[in-house]
């Protein structure tokens, strides 16, 4: 297609019509595909043919999906995989290998830490953890082994933010690849490739989908890099099913109108919250009291759906706000049309230690919220009834 923008691209790029002729997108709902004789078969195993062979390692509605993603994010390739988690360790399994040093940010998804130093430390891969927004602490853990620097930003839950563009020439200038967990904002508030990052990594699952109904993950990057993540995934097994990339494919459809929703809702929130006489801090890139509130503003072009807030009382004032709440639904998911309520310090960032809370910030009484579309009003509502 000629040149197209965001919303355009989300809705057209990706898919190719079958000669059945259908406008929706078709499910291919198939663990493998039949070839039209031995030759065939032979060629298409060797590369020679491209074409589909087996839905673990090729299929229609799983090419559609990447081939839309990469056009969004501005890359040349994409592999999807059967959830975010599942991108992220296929990104550094694919990438390095033992006595390799990475530099990754303490303020990742909790489990993000427990991957790296319970799974990936036992292939003797060294790991070091800088806080997200120093840049002197990025290029003072290089060591002559370092492969890859590792990070979100935003952060979850507290929205910290690094300079992206430049990051990468800190990594660039090292030859060391940078790759960026993109999440919280997608590609309809923030293109990190564009800034400068090699690889981007995304849990589908969340604003990609947006209706908490599937797992899915991605990873885009250049072909070179594409190609070795892609070689992982076929050989261990982490592919995405094809009806999974047909709810996340949908999900594109209406990224970039969710998107601006959640941010309006999220903005008029965490602007209440922060006359709460009960709350000690709110936690949220699009005021202008957040530390990294400017360079948000220039490297993102909305501020996404993510509020955090700490409570006077600690962990029991906490608990007794979620308590309360009737609209929020109780999950620690994200990026749902439905709100969403959770503690980060016992659920999502509860298998960290005490040590490492305490170094990320995750506070007792700490409650993050993922705004969803509902009426703003009754959101603020249902949050007042445990203030």
């Amino acid at each position: 297609m000629t040149t197209l923008n965001f919303n355009t691209k989300a809705i057209r790029e990706g898919y190719r019509i079958t000669g059945e002729q259908e406008h929706s997108e078709a499910i291919f709902m198939t663990s493998s595909f039949v070839f039209t004789s031995a030759e065939q078969a032979a060629n298409r195993f060797s590369q020679e043919d491209p074409g589909n062979i087996y839905a673990r390692f090729t299929n229609p509605t799983v090419d559609a999906f990447e081939k839309k993603l990469a056009a969004l994010e501005g890359a040349q390739s994409c592999v999807a995989t059967s959830s975010g988690m599942a991108a992220i360790f296929a990104t550094l399994m694919a990438l390095l290998k033992s006595g390799d040093h990475i530099v990754a940010s303490r303020s990742m998804f909790g489990t993000t830490i427990v991957l790296l130093n319970t799974i990936v430390a036992k292939f003797d891969i060294q790991i070091s953890y800088v806080d997200l927004p120093d840049l002197s602490a990025w290029e003072a853990s290089i060591n002559d082994n370092t492969k890859l620097f590792l990070l979100e930003t935003p952060s979850n839950p507290l929205g910290q933010v690094v300079d992206i563009t430049a990051l990468s020439k800190i990594s660039k200038a090292n030859d060391i690849l940078l790759a960026v967990d993109n999440a919280i904002l997608t590609p309809a508030l923030q293109n990190p490739i564009t800034l400068g990052a090699d690889i981007v990594i995304h849990s589908a699952t969340k604003y990609i989908d947006g209706q908490g109904r599937c797992l899915a993950g991605a990873v885009l990057a250049t072909e070179d890099i594409i190609e070795q993540v892609h070689g992982f995934v076929r050989a261990t097994g982490p592919s995405l099913s094809a009806f999974n990339a047909w709810i996340v494919l949908k999900g594109l459809d209406t990224l970039s109108l969710r998107m601006k929703a959640h941010s309006d809702n999220a903005m008029k929130i965490a602007t209440w919250l922060e006359q709460q006489k009960s709350v000690e801090k709110v936690h949220y890139l699009g005021l202008e009291s957040h530390a990294h509130h400017s360079l948000a503003k220039r490297q993102q072009s909305g501020f996404g759906g993510i509020v955090s807030f700490e409570l006077k009382g600690g962990q029991k004032a906490a608990f007794k706000l979620i308590n309360a709440t009737e609209v929020f639904s109780i999950t620690a998911n994200l990026g749902d049309t439905k709100s969403t309520i959770t503690h980060p310090a016992t659920t999502t960032h509860g298998r960290l230690t005490d040590e490492e809370k305490s170094s990320t910030n995750i506070s007792a009484g700490l409650v993050r919220l993922s705004i969803g579309l509902e009426d703003v009003n009754d959101l603020i509502a249902d949050i007042n009834k445990g203030l």
